[in-house]
C-alpha cells in the first residue's frame, strides 16, 4: 500500500464530532458525510481537499463518541490515510473497519507542515517526507489489516468471504 498527497495538518485531540459534527449523523451516506468532513476544524477542508490527500494529526485523533461516521467521512473526502501521534482505540478500530488507512507515528507532526507531500509506504513502512529527502520509520500494516482495507472494510470483507466460501 503507497500514497503520495498532500498534507492537512490537524492538533491534539480532534474528536468525532469536529472530524464530522452531530448535526450530520441523519445520514450515513458517504458523499453527504464527505461533504462536512472536517468543516468545524476547517471550513476550507470540504472545498479544497483532494482525493489521495493525507490528514496528519498529533494525539488522540479521533476521541469522543464511538461514529463510525468519522472514518467514512474521512474515507469519503478523498482522503488516502491519516497518520496521527495516536488514535483514540475506538476510532482506531472503526477506521480498520470501514476501511480507512491509518498509521501512527510519535515524530512525523513537527518535521511537516500543512501543504507538504508525503508518501507513504504501509508496506515498507516509511514515509517519505519532501519528495524523499528524509524518511520516518513507522509501524508497517499487517496483511490481514491490509486485506481488510482492500476489501472496503470489514463487512465487505467478510461478505466476500462467504462468497468465496471461506466464511460462515
Amino acid at each position: 500500500m503507497k500514497f503520495t498527497g498532500k498534507i492537512w495538518k490537524f492538533g491534539d485531540n480532534v474528536d468525532t464530532d469536529a472530524i464530522i459534527p452531530a448535526r450530520y449523523l441523519t445520514t450515513s451516506d458517504p458523499e453527504v458525510l464527505a461533504a462536512h468532513c472536517m468543516e468545524d476544524a476547517d471550513p476550507t477542508f470540504p472545498v479544497k481537499v483532494k482525493k489521495g490527500d493525507i490528514i496528519v494529526a498529533g494525539e488522540n485523533f479521533g476521541c469522543g463518541s464511538s461514529r463510525e461516521h468519522a472514518p467514512i467521512a474521512i474515507k469519503a473526502a478523498g482522503i488516502s490515510c491519516v497518520i496521527a501521534r495516536s488514535f483514540a482505540r475506538i476510532f482506531y478500530r472503526n477506521a480498520f473497519n470501514m476501511g480507512l488507512t491509518i498509521f501512527e507515528s510519535r515524530d512525523l507532526w513537527e518535521r511537516v507542515a500543512e501543504g507538504d507531500e508525503l508518501t507513504v509506504d504501509g508496506d515498507e513502512g516509511l514515509i517519505w517526507i519532501a519528495k524523499g529527502k528524509e524518511s520516518l520509520a513507522v509501524e508497517p500494516i499487517p496483511a490481514f489489516m491490509q486485506e481488510l482495507i482492500l476489501s472496503g472494510g470489514l463487512m465487505s470483507y467478510l461478505a466476500a468471504k462467504r462468497r468465496s466460501g471461506n466464511g460462515r
